[in-house]
């Protein structure tokens, strides 16, 4: 049995081909009209991958819930959720 559990010749994909795919879409992605007044959020890697899988909307340290469709680099961070992280992270 291979890592991504799929016995046999490869086919089946697993979470590289997954990884791919969504790379490539955030690299194509342009940022549109408004744009400026977005934010990057904090919220945890696993709950990112999870809301890729299943399309469910997430929630940022903030408080804002919305389902990730935008490269993050491409927006300032929250504010809001930047100075919990701190917080967090002193404590």
């Amino acid at each position: 049995m291979s890592d991504t559990g799929f016995q046999g010749d490869g086919i089946g994909g697993g979470t590289d081909v997954l990884d791919r795919e969504l790379e490539k879409l955030l690299n194509e992605e342009a940022i549109e009209p408004g744009d400026h007044e977005r934010f990057s959020h904090y919220v945890p890697k696993n709950k990112i991958m999870e809301s890729a899988l299943s399309g469910k909307p997430v929630k940022a340290l903030c408080g804002k819930k919305w389902t990730p469709g935008r490269d993050p680099e491409k927006f300032p961070v929250c504010p809001s959720c930047k100075a919990i992280y701190e917080k967090m992270k002193s404590e």
